[in-house]
């Protein structure tokens, strides 16, 4: 929260006429800034080895300890990595909706190692972004991006149309609202997995969902989304197990029935694998340096063969 608002003091001051000592006290504040940055950094660290080391997580069969960012905004990446290492992923394809800016979610890294898939998403800038960016790799057929607000209604046939056959390997859901709803209107293709945002704020065995509104759009309040109880019961009328949730208690992910088998932790049920809110460890999930889209087109182009941007 600090370092925040020394970051924000420093663009203000650097923004205004300063005078011409003012060099000193903006150096000195940048100074602050990232020494309460790094601060955090350790502290989340320490917080997150804290969490890992509590005997729940000494199960082997466990996903949280697996985690860890390459483009997804948390440690997703890291599990969903594990989750396709122990139950193969033979089409190496995804559908993920909404994708984003493009450059921090959940198939990204996954599409820079040559999966192919469907991005969907409303917004314009995202839009943009996935138009100007990955362009490259829509043109040889690598990426689809399908620009639309997505409901119960629309889903199906926008899936169908990206003509990824009967069965994908990940369909990423992370629209602020109609999550569950959405998800149990897909019939033209079954995940093998599903990765799907719930709201921590509600433990188990509560079961909060929104209702369903197909203009829905998401207040930044507490009325988002369904609690992991819920999934986990959608999941299990769709045929899936709860396999395990990120640390920061934002993404649950689930397998299909007849691939989960004795792989994961168990029991599978919400109270068992279901993790809280911990947003406030988000900021201090780093891949390393600044993001680049030419790092995804230029390594997804590599592994499925394709000619260099």
């Amino acid at each position: 929260m600090l370092g925040k608002l020394f970051g924000t003091l420093i663009r203000r001051d650097a923004a205004q006429s300063a005078p011409a000592d003012s060099g000193p006290s903006l150096k000195l504040l940048a100074q602050i800034k990232d020494h309460l940055q790094g601060q955090g950094t350790i502290m989340s660290n320490l917080l997150m080895q804290n969490i890992l080391a509590q005997p729940e997580h000494h199960d082997p069969k466990r996903l949280e300890r697996h985690g860890w960012k390459a483009y997804s905004q948390n440690d997703e990446d890291g599990i969903l990595q594990e989750i396709f290492r122990r139950i193969g992923a033979p089409h190496k394809s995804f559908v993920e909706f909404g994708c984003g800016d493009c450059m921090e979610n959940n198939t990204a890294y996954l599409l820079s190692q040559g999966w192919r898939g469907l991005w969907l998403d409303a917004d314009d800038h995202n839009a943009n972004n996935a138009r100007n960016g990955f362009g490259h790799l829509m043109a040889h057929g690598l990426l689809q991006f399908t620009q639309a607000m997505v409901s119960a209604e629309n889903i199906d046939s926008l899936i169908a149309a990206a003509n990824l056959g009967p069965e994908i390997d990940l369909l990423s859901i992370d629209i602020d609202g109609n999550d569950q709803y959405v998800w149990q209107a897909i019939h033209c293709t079954s995940a093998r997995v599903v990765a799907i945002e719930y709201n921590a704020k509600f433990h188990p065995p509560h079961p909060y969902t929104v209702s369903y509104d197909p203009a829905l759009h998401w207040d930044e309040t507490d009325r988002v989304g369904s609690s992991l109880a819920v999934f986990a019961g959608v999941g299990a009328s769709l045929g899936y197990q709860l396999v395990g949730c990120n640390l920061t208690g934002s993404n649950a992910f689930f397998v299909r029935r007849d691939l989960a088998a004795d792989l994961f932790a168990a029991p599978a049920t919400a109270e068992h694998l279901y993790q809280p809110a911990r947003y406030f460890l988000t900021p201090y999930f780093s891949s390393g340096h600044k993001v680049n889209h030419l790092t995804v087109v230029e390594s997804a182009a590599r592994c499925a063969g394709l000619p260099p941007p």
